[in-house]
């Protein structure tokens, strides 16, 4: 008898038939349920064993009785199986126009809690691309979702080096090169805040550069690893605190450790309650135009969508106007949802 390769051993259906017999109970019980006789099973359980240099089946047991060795493959053998699965129900999803993957760079500032509720509603699409009644499809259209947060230039970074498909936040005056797609996300309201025990709470307004240079700024530090960095509302020679996201400033600015202009969205509590204090500035009160930008098919692919069904679905979710206010000012669970 010619022995397999251990490779070649290991095949969909040999991991099917392990599977049986241990669930069955027997060899002959499996034997029916698979449509063979007991002697063929037999034969393939022991070119499987002789293949793999171990034994499955406890010999002594009138039972399908699995060695420790069976045990790790069934086990194993079943987690393949799921995944093999898995992966034909992708490659047909493909084939239908949603992408493998989809990446969306998020800028720091804008709201978690809408971008999971949105996460949430795109796994819960039904095979047609449509929420319907009913238990959701199962990893939703097979598209997998990678989010990214990134920082001020590194959000549009990410997106014009082929990292992300679709990029929430970017500054909206940037120039689209081609192939890039841009509309407007909104305005986010930056207010000036400091500790209520920092020394500029007190002080009278609007309080001039002169004064706030003479005082340390917190800022948050662009993400942008090849695209120049942008700074913002730093003034020359202001000792400066870096941190890695809008979070830390908050936190670094409550716990006194510096001043500096903050979305007021993200505030909204902190200043209702009196943890930090906004200050008129001698500058204009600070808006931020903000947008989306996605990578668009520049030149449609025979057989293929021109945009995957994934991003479409996305993009129709920003076209709302409720659900583009909620990405930027929704930072509380209290406060109203998608729209």
């Amino acid at each position: 008898m010619t022995t397999p390769p251990r490779r070649n051993a290991l095949t969909p259906d040999a991991l099917a038939m392990m599977d049986t017999i241990a669930r069955t109970g027997s060899f002959a019980a499996a034997a029916r349920e698979l449509g063979k006789v007991p002697s063929a099973l037999t034969y393939s359980v022991r070119q499987l064993e002789d293949a793999l240099d171990v034994l499955l089946f406890d010999r002594r047991s009138r039972q399908a009785q699995l060695t420790a060795a069976g045990e790790e493959l069934l086990a194993e053998g079943r987690r393949l199986l799921a995944e093999m699965e898995a992966v034909a129900q992708r490659v047909r999803r493909v084939s239908t126009g949603w992408e493998t993957e989809l990446t969306i760079a998020v800028d720091d500032v804008l709201s978690r809690l809408t971008m999971l509720e949105l996460c949430e509603a795109f796994y819960a699409l039904r095979p047609g691309g449509e929420v319907g009644e009913g238990a959701p499809l199962a990893g939703g259209p097979g598209t997998r979702l990678r989010l990214r947060t990134e920082v001020l230039a590194g959000t549009w970074e990410a997106l014009v080096s082929g990292q992300a498909d679709l990029a929430l936040g970017v500054p909206a005056d940037m120039p689209a090169p081609p192939g890039i797609e841009l509309k407007p996300l909104g305005e986010l309201d930056f207010v000036f805040a400091v500790a209520p025990h920092h020394p500029l709470a007190s002080a009278p307004e609007p309080l001039t550069d002169d004064l706030i240079v003479q005082h340390r700024a917190v800022a948050v530090a662009d993400s942008a690893m090849r695209l120049a960095p942008i700074t913002v509302n730093l003034l020359p020679g202001q000792e400066v605190l870096t941190v890695s996201s809008m979070q830390a400033k908050i936190e670094a600015q409550l716990r006194c450790l510096g001043c500096g202009f903050v979305p007021e969205p993200l505030v909204r509590e902190h200043l209702r309650v009196g943890r930090l204090v906004a200050k008129n500035v001698k500058r204009s009160r600070r808006l931020a135009g903000m947008a989306y930008a996605w990578r668009s098919a520049a030149v449609p692919q025979p057989k293929k969508a021109p945009q995957g069904l994934a991003l479409q679905w996305w993009l129709t979710q920003l076209e709302s106007p409720a659900t583009r206010r909620a990405l930027l000012e929704r930072h509380h669970p209290a406060q109203p949802g998608l729209g």
